[in-house]
C-alpha cells in the first residue's frame, strides 16, 4: 500500500521516478480500466522501467468510465463543466485528505502560508453547479486564510471593490482569483489599481465569452488592473494537483507532479525541450484513480523546467494543429 506521506515527501527526480513506477505497477494491477487499456496496447508491465515508456490514459475515459484503483467508496465525485448534451468527466475521490494535502502544500510551495492572505474568489460558473473540485479547493483556502473578508464575491462588483479598497488601506496581502470571463467582466467595467494584489486566473470562458488567447487576456487585465503580471492556476477535474504561473504564462509544478510533452502524431514518443506537442501529466496524488493522464492540451517545456499551455486540440484538429506550433 502506498501512503500519502510518500507522495508529498518526494524530494528529487530519482525519488519521483521510483514512486511513479511503483504507482504505475499498483494501478496496472488494481485499476481495471487502466489494466484493460494496457492489455490492449500489449504493454508488459514488468518491462516498464522509465517514465517515457509508461502508457498514459487518454483523458476522455473519465467521461465514459469509472476510473478507480480502489474498491473504497468515493467521499466525493468531482465533475467537469460542460455544455448541454456533452458528457462531463467524473473523478471519484475516496480519500479527500489526499486532495486537501495536495492543494494546501502546493499553494504553500509557491505562495507561502494561506493565512497571510485575504482570498477573494470570482467563480460564478463554478458556484452555479455541483461537483467542482476548484470550489472545494477554494472553500478550504478561504476558510484556512482565517480572514473575515475572504469569500466568494460572484457578480457583486461594488462589494468586491469596497472590500479591496479597505484591504489595501490596511496593507493586507490579497489573492484575487477568478475564472477568465469573470475577471474580464470586472476589468471591462472598472479600471483599477491592483499593483500590490496577486490577480490569478483559472482559465476558460465557459461559454460565456468569445475565447481569446491567454496573452490577449493577460495584456488586457494588466492594463486595466495596473499590474505587471497575471498569475495562473493549471488544474483540471481529472487531477488532484495544480501547477502555478507567477507571470508570462510560465507554469511550474509541485514536486509530486510532472509534465511531459508527447509527439502530436505519435502519443508514445516525446518531443525535445522547446518543441510543441500534447501535454501528458503525471500526478502522484491521483493514487486512487490514474496518475498518468494524456490531456488534450498543447504545450511545451523550457530548459529551466517551466512549461506553457498553448491551446487545445480535438481528434478533428490533429491534422491542423501544427498551425499552433512555436518552435
Amino acid at each position: 500500500m502506498i501512503e500519502a506521506k510518500e507522495i508529498f515527501s518526494v524530494g528529487n527526480e530519482n525519488e519521483f521516478k521510483a514512486l511513479a513506477l511503483k504507482i504505475f505497477r499498483f494501478q496496472a494491477k488494481n485499476n481495471k480500466l487502466y489494466q484493460q487499456y494496457l492489455n490492449h496496447l500489449d504493454c508488459k508491465v514488468s518491462a516498464i522501467t522509465s517514465l517515457e515508456s509508461i502508457p498514459f490514459l487518454p483523458i476522455e475515459f473519465f467521461k465514459s468510465h469509472k476510473i478507480v484503483s480502489t474498491d473504497a467508496e468515493a467521499q466525493a465525485i468531482f465533475t467537469s463543466s460542460g455544455t448541454t448534451g456533452n458528457l462531463t468527466s467524473r473523478h471519484f475521490v475516496p480519500d479527500l485528505s489526499i486532495y486537501e494535502a495536495s492543494f494546501k502544500l502546493g499553494f504553500q510551495q509557491f505562495y507561502g502560508s494561506i493565512e497571510d492572505y485575504c482570498v477573494l474568489a470570482l467563480l460564478p460558473s463554478y458556484l452555479e453547479r455541483e461537483g467542482s473540485s476548484l470550489i472545494y479547493m477554494m472553500e478550504h483556502l478561504i476558510r484556512d486564510s482565517k480572514h473575515p473578508q475572504s469569500g466568494f464575491y460572484l457578480h457583486n462588483h461594488k462589494e468586491l471593490l469596497a472590500t479591496i479598497s479597505e484591504l489595501q488601506k490596511n496593507k493586507q496581502k490579497i489573492l484575487l482569483l477568478g475564472v477568465s470571463f469573470a475577471l474580464l467582466d470586472l476589468a471591462e467595467n472598472h479600471q483599477l489599481n491592483l499593483e500590490d494584489i496577486i490577480v490569478m486566473e483559472t482559465g476558460g470562458m465557459k461559454g460565456r465569452r468569445k475565447e481569446i488567447t491567454r496573452e490577449e487576456l493577460h495584456a488586457f487585465l494588466c492594463k486595466q488592473f495596473g499590474v505587471n503580471h497575471i498569475h495562473s492556476e493549471y488544474g483540471m477535474t481529472e487531477l488532484l494537483s495544480q501547477a502555478y504561473s507567477k507571470g508570462n504564462s510560465l507554469f511550474r509544478t509541485p514536486a509530486w507532479m510532472k509534465i511531459m510533452i508527447r509527439d502530436t502524431y505519435d502519443p508514445f514518443s516525446y518531443e525535445k525541450t522547446g518543441r510543441t506537442g500534447g501535454v501528458n501529466v503525471i500526478d502522484l496524488a491521483n493514487i486512487n484513480s490514474c496518475s498518468f493522464i494524456e490531456t488534450k492540451d498543447l504545450g511545451k517545456i523550457h530548459t529551466d523546467g517551466s512549461f506553457e499551455i498553448l491551446g487545445r486540440f480535438d481528434h478533428s484538429d490533429i491534422r491542423g494543429c501544427n498551425l499552433l506550433v512555436n518552435e
